[in-house]
């Protein structure tokens, strides 16, 4: 009987260790990691996480600024958020995703200046010169580093705000201390929802389903009271956006509705210091027909035009100079909105497929001809190739020397 019951107790110690293994461990924590991890407010700090429930959404937060994000299916995920400006000199940074929450610390340091390189100014070319930068106007450092490129402030600054944010007052105060004034991007979306989103057709903006957050817009951009201007639902003309007549089940003729009754209940609330920007892209090879689109004179103060070099960066575009990007559109917009001011609101080139330091110099001669172009504004981002103005020095070097020349 002894080897028996020796022989049991191995196999319970057996049996006990087979079901101690298959106890899983404890997961890991999530964890972030910041890059850079100090700087100056204004800095854009890349966001790395790890641990995250798989492909679950989440919010970054550092101080007032957020971001969203996705994690992957292998619960990672990388973000951009700014650092705002701020007190404290260390700033939580934290992100959380369902029930995890991690959170990692960025300190933050004054800025560094050269006393002895004089600061660069607004100037008072006819033609302004503006920016769009990823922080938009609450990110001073890049704000900072496209004024040195450039060798001027910018008058203009670019921002972008769907239909789930509230009216951002901070950040046209942080543009008007800069001397600036905000063209604000108001997209009738959810940011990252593709372009189908029934909750957003066009139909439901104009029948008042979004009535009482219109009225809140209006009343705070009233309250401020400065001078912005707002481009509503702009690039209608392509089909990228869930505001585009052939997405979403929109069909011809409600983007001009929907436009006016935007138009109607946020000028009702008072704000008369808005200046009402219709933004079509350049017009290309079956884009939407722009005078199905366009509201009307009284509903429209200034109009604009959104149009890229793609170079050779993608599969299907090719160069193409300043006056063959934006001359076809200024004719088409001088047609339909005589006597309006014209603005230029995103534009840049890619380097791959010719020079984009004499892409630069011809667009800036050729836009600042053009008596009834107020501004342009640069996109500065590297997104779907380098659009930015420090994309390589030559770049910089000739935006900055074409810019000093209009000024002349």
């Amino acid at each position: 009987m002894k080897p028996i019951r020796s022989l049991a107790c191995v196999l319970a110690l057996v049996v006990l260790s087979l079901s101690l293994a298959a106890v899983p461990a404890q997961a890991a924590s999530a964890s972030l990691s910041l890059s850079p991890a100090q700087g100056p407010a204004g800095t854009t700090v890349t966001v790395t996480g790890t641990g995250y429930p798989k492909k679950t959404s989440g919010t970054l937060t550092a101080g007032t600024s957020s971001a969203a994000f996705k994690v992957s299916a292998s619960g990672y995920f990388t973000a951009a958020v700014v650092i705002p400006q701020t007190t404290q000199p260390v700033l939580d940074v934290q992100a959380a995703a369902g029930t995890v929450t991690a959170s990692a610390a960025f300190t933050v340091v004054a800025p560094v200046t050269n006393p002895a390189a004089p600061p660069p100014a607004i100037s008072s070319a006819a033609l302004r010169f503006g920016v769009g930068t990823p922080g938009g106007p609450l990110a001073s450092a890049e704000l900072d580093q496209a004024a040195s490129l450039a060798g001027e402030v910018p008058s203009v600054i670019l921002s972008y705000k769907d239909f789930n944010q509230a009216p951002p007052v901070p950040e046209l105060d942080a543009a008007r201390s800069r001397g600036a004034t905000t063209l604000l991007t108001w997209e009738p979306w959810a940011w990252g929802g593709g372009t189908e989103q029934p909750a957003y057709a066009l139909d439901r903006v104009t029948a008042g389903d979004f009535d009482p957050y219109l009225r809140q817009w209006g009343t705070a951009l009233a309250s401020w009271g400065h001078p912005v201007m707002l481009r509503f639902g702009h690039e209608m003309n392509g089909n990228w956006y869930p505001w585009s007549e052939g997405a979403n089940g929109n069909g011809p003729g409600d983007y001009a509705a929907a436009w006016r009754h935007v138009h109607d209940v946020v000028t009702a609330t008072g704000a008369t210091n808005i200046t009402w920007v219709w933004n079509p892209n350049v017009p290309y090879w079956g884009s939407t027909p722009l005078d199905g689109l366009y509201p009307g004179p009284g509903y429209v103060d200034a109009v604009a035009l959104d149009g890229y070099n793609w170079g050779t960066s993608a599969a299907w575009s090719s160069w193409i100079s300043p006056t063959e990007l934006f001359g076809p559109g200024l004719a088409e917009l001088r047609r339909l909105a005589p006597g309006k001011q014209v603005l230029i609101a995103e534009t840049s080139s890619a380097e791959q497929g010719g020079s984009k330091a004499d892409w630069n110099t011809g667009l800036i001669s050729y836009l600042a001809a053009q008596a009834d172009v107020t501004a342009v504004v640069w996109f500065n981002f590297n997104k779907e190739t380098d659009w930015r103005i420090n994309s390589s020095t030559s770049s910089a070097t000739a935006l900055a020397a074409a810019l000093a020349a209009r000024r002349q």
